[in-house]
């Protein structure tokens, strides 16, 4: 016996057809909200002409202008960054902390330099934040210099123990550490030297 087509509907075809056509098609686009994007055109010229020409304001002239004020003012306020409390500056400086001991340990492998305590290690990282940086190093108040350096105990008394095991020894920071901060760009180098 020959096998059978399934009877379909001709309903059936066209949704699926149209199903097809429409996942096809490209999403349209979504439009900008009105009220987020204000047009001001009208209030900036009006401002231009009072500044260049003393134009005086009607009472409809001068409610757009007011409304343009209230604009920038809002547009100023979301511009400033907000100001951290004594509890994020620190939970954001423990992270940044935890990071750079991290950073720090996985460099530090047995090299045949170890011998001597003069195999080299660097770590550089990035904080935006001044604030964050000062609370990471334990300083009062955020760093004027772009170079410091710490012995070995101070270094680690601020971090924490930096300290890595090899196969049958320990390896140790064993110089002094030397932090470099660019407070403009962000960034901050951390470098020194280590070994049995």
């Amino acid at each position: 016996m020959p096998a059978r087509k399934r009877a379909s509907s001709e309903d059936s075809d066209d949704d699926y057809a149209g199903a097809a056509a429409s996942s096809a098609a490209p999403a349209p686009r979504k439009r900008a909200r009105a009220s987020a994007t204000q047009n001001f055109d009208a209030a900036k010229e009006l401002v231009d002409a009072v500044l260049d020409d003393g134009a005086s304001l009607g009472a409809a002239d001068a409610r757009k202008v007011a409304e343009y004020v209230r604009f920038l003012e809002g547009a100023v306020v979301a511009a400033k960054p907000k100001e951290k409390s004594g509890e994020e500056v620190a939970k954001a400086a423990e992270k940044l902390r935890a990071a750079c001991v991290s950073g720090i340990k996985k460099q530090m492998s047995w090299k045949p330099s170890c011998k001597t305590g003069s195999a080299k290690w660097s770590y550089d990282g990035a904080c935006t934040d001044p604030a964050v940086f000062a609370a990471m190093l334990e300083l009062s108040a955020p760093p004027k210099w772009k170079m410091h350096k710490y012995t070995t105990d101070e270094f680690q008394n601020i971090m924490g123990d930096i300290y890595s095991s090899v196969r049958y020894d320990t390896l140790r920071l064993t110089g002094g550490v030397n932090v470099r901060y660019q407070a403009d760009e962000g960034t901050f180098k951390f470098s020194g030297s280590y070994g049995k």
